[in-house]
């Protein structure tokens, strides 16, 4: 496997800015469209195929005779006709066209998520946003008439950007065909999605995503202690860096055969793990861009994965948990067994047990020990009512276990592992997603599903609720934290991710 430029493949991820400029774009080529047929009409003339072709040869010669050019594609041509054609400054007619038409699309680069940008995206804008967007649009048209570069009018594009930003923060809440906007009007809580009192949750920077699966058995997002973010999309893994939310590398496989199922970072260093539908595990050196080595061994999906040190579990849709060290040509080293699939894979922080949960709502906690087989029993198993994905140990708190219920069952349930006792469950009537602890807080961050698809922070041990707030139009399926704890990266199945600053 080969490292891949991402520039051949397809693009995955669009900031807001990426979405805007393609908005405004389409919105160009509607208003010049319609500006042409009121003109026509004006005129009292219908557009005609074979007129409007003669009317666009006969311009075409008259502009380039303007310009001192061949009337007619003739072999005679003058020798000062040859020198003033190559002489020629870049405003002839064809420069023209070329810079019309490079400025009616967005140009093509490699995946990048530039600097985040203030300016939402909506399915409708205001009346005021209208007739400024329609005035910038006849100014930009004479501007590519008179035979602007590209360059020239990219610039012009840009400032419409603020100016059209400034006239959103501005407004007020209006309606437009149904759809309401509403804009704040203090401008330091524009970014702020939910809060209380004290607390307070600031959107940072939104991602627009393709090819990430609407699947509740996957984990496809990990963020690294290196402050690296990996996001599975369909075949490719894109690595984004934490501070500065740019794509820096690409894994990409070039095939659709099979996608990529889970990701996992070492605890220690730049290597990843990638489960994929498959059946392999494959670990990838992020530094040197290279792939170390591949694991063979599941007949089926790999839907989780976890470290320990240099011991790697992964999860199989079959229900097989196989235990790898990365270290030994032999990786395989032990064996363990669920009835169903296996969606939900976490070490204890002290390395000491491995809790496994399954689509059959069965949660097991194994020893640490490296030579177990199949035929090895839990320690503990504790029944749910449905699937068991969402879970995480406390950190600061040993034996500690946070579960996420799934569709039938909505609840968050804080286990005692050692006990086997419920310490505290609160039932939130939504499918839980995702789940992560925030040390610094002393609180949890939940995922949800339908009917809001909402992200809550909760209390330890207490379970109220600290914050409460919708963010994605998707249920949240993944979530994880920054190394610093500060940061949360969510990602939904509508198709955009989200990078927020928990302030208090």
């Amino acid at each position: 496997m080969e490292w891949k430029l991402e520039r051949i493949a397809r693009r995955k991820i669009k900031t807001e800015e990426d979405m805007t400029w393609e908005n405004i774009m389409k919105r160009l080529a509607k208003e010049l469209k319609r500006s042409r047929r009121h003109s026509l009409q004006k005129a009292n003339k219908m557009p005609d195929v074979g007129k409007n072709s003669y009317y666009r040869f006969k311009s075409n010669i008259a502009k380039r005779s303007a310009f001192k050019f061949p009337v007619a594609s003739s072999p005679i041509i003058t020798r000062w006709q040859q020198i003033h054609e190559s002489n020629h400054c870049e405003g002839t007619f064809i420069e023209s066209q070329s810079a019309d038409l490079s400025h009616l699309k967005t140009p093509e680069k490699t995946l990048e998520i530039l600097a985040p940008s203030t300016v939402p995206i909506d399915t409708c804008t205001s009346e005021t946003q209208q007739t400024a967007l329609r005035h910038h649009n006849y100014k930009m048209t004479a501007q590519v008439k008179n035979g602007w570069k590209c360059d020239v009018a990219k610039k012009q594009l840009q400032k419409f950007l603020i100016q059209w930003e400034f006239v959103q923060e501005k407004g007020s809440s209006e309606t437009v065909a149904g759809c309401e906007t509403r804009i704040n009007k203090d401008e330091s809580s524009n970014q702020t999605i939910f809060k209380n009192q004290t607390d307070s949750i600031n959107l940072e920077v939104r991602l627009h995503i393709s090819g990430l699966r609407n699947d509740y058995y996957l984990n496809i997002l990990d963020w690294s202690s290196e402050n690296l973010v990996a996001i599975a999309l369909d075949s490719t893994v894109q690595i984004l860096d934490g501070e500065k939310y740019t794509v820096i590398e690409s894994i990409n496989f070039n095939t659709s055969s099979k996608y990529i199922s889970s990701v996992s970072w070492i605890k220690e260093g730049r290597c990843l793990a990638i489960g994929t539908s498959d059946g392999e595990v494959q670990l990838w050196d992020v530094e040197t861009k290279k792939r170390l080595r591949n694991m063979l061994g599941h007949k089926s999906l790999i839907g989780a994965m976890s470290w320990n040190h240099y011991i790697l579990s992964s999860g199989s849709r079959l229900g097989f948990i196989h235990q790898h060290d990365v270290r030994i040509a032999d990786h395989r080293i032990g064996m363990l067994r669920h009835k169903q699939s296996v969606c939900g894979l976490q070490w204890a922080p002290s390395g000491d047990v491995l809790a496994s949960g399954s689509s059959d709502g069965i949660l097991n906690v194994w020893p640490n020990d490296p030579g177990v087989t199949v035929h090895c029993k839990p320690i503990k198993t504790i029944p749910h009512s449905s699937a068991v994905k969402a879970m995480s140990w406390c950190p600061w708190v040993p034996h500690i276990l946070a579960v996420g219920g799934g569709m039938k069952d909505g609840g968050l349930h804080i286990w005692d592992v050692n006990q086997e006792k419920s310490i505290k469950t609160t039932y939130t009537k939504s499918q839980i997603c995702s789940l992560v602890w925030l040390p610094e807080r002393e609180e949890l961050m939940t995922g949800h599903g339908l009917p809001r698809n909402q992200m809550t922070a909760w209390n330890y041990p207490f379970l109220t609720k600290a914050i409460n707030g919708c963010s994605h139009q998707g249920r949240v399926l993944h979530l994880a934290l920054s190394p610093d704890h500060q940061k949360i990266f969510s990602a939904a199945a509508d198709g955009t991710a989200c990078i927020w600053n928990y302030c208090k």
